[in-house]
């Protein structure tokens, strides 16, 4: 299974002292299914997102995902509810240590989409960077009639 799918993304981002950053965007990306129960969900990211030239890829697997970027910024995030995970982000400026924390997490994706909810708190170079909600919605593109 290789599916054309429309993806909508809505993402916060709480900082302590200013106000929260919220995004949205709507793409067209990927469905696939990678085993029993696993899936992935690929994407380009776009100027609006800040991160033009990279491919977004996640991975789903029961209670943990991956998110893999790769392109002009490349990183590796793992989730997995109650659980804390480090890893390295790459940027054009240099490399930063980042763990990330995943207060809760859900997910319905299946091969006829669903949605994908992250809440995690992010933190660089050990220090509290902020708190974050993820939330994605996956649907199979409708194929219009010629």
């Amino acid at each position: 299974m290789n599916d054309n799918v429309i993806i909508s993304i809505k993402g916060k981002q709480i900082y302590a002292e200013s106000s929260p950053d919220e995004m949205e965007l709507v793409t067209a990306g990927t469905l696939k299914r990678e085993g029993r129960g696993k899936y992935s969900i690929s994407y380009q990211e776009s100027e609006l997102t800040g991160l033009e030239g990279t491919t977004t890829k996640l991975l789903i697997d029961g209670g943990r995902v991956t998110l893999v970027r790769e392109g002009n910024i490349n990183s590796q995030m793992v989730f997995e509810e109650g659980r804390r995970h480090l890893s390295m982000y790459e940027t054009p400026y240099g490399a930063l240590s980042i763990g990330v924390n995943t207060r809760r997490m859900r997910s319905t994706v299946d091969e006829g989409g669903g949605d994908l909810e992250i809440d995690y708190a992010l933190e660089i170079d050990n220090l509290l960077a902020g708190q974050n909600q993820f939330r994605m919605n996956v649907k199979k593109n409708p194929v219009l009639p010629q």
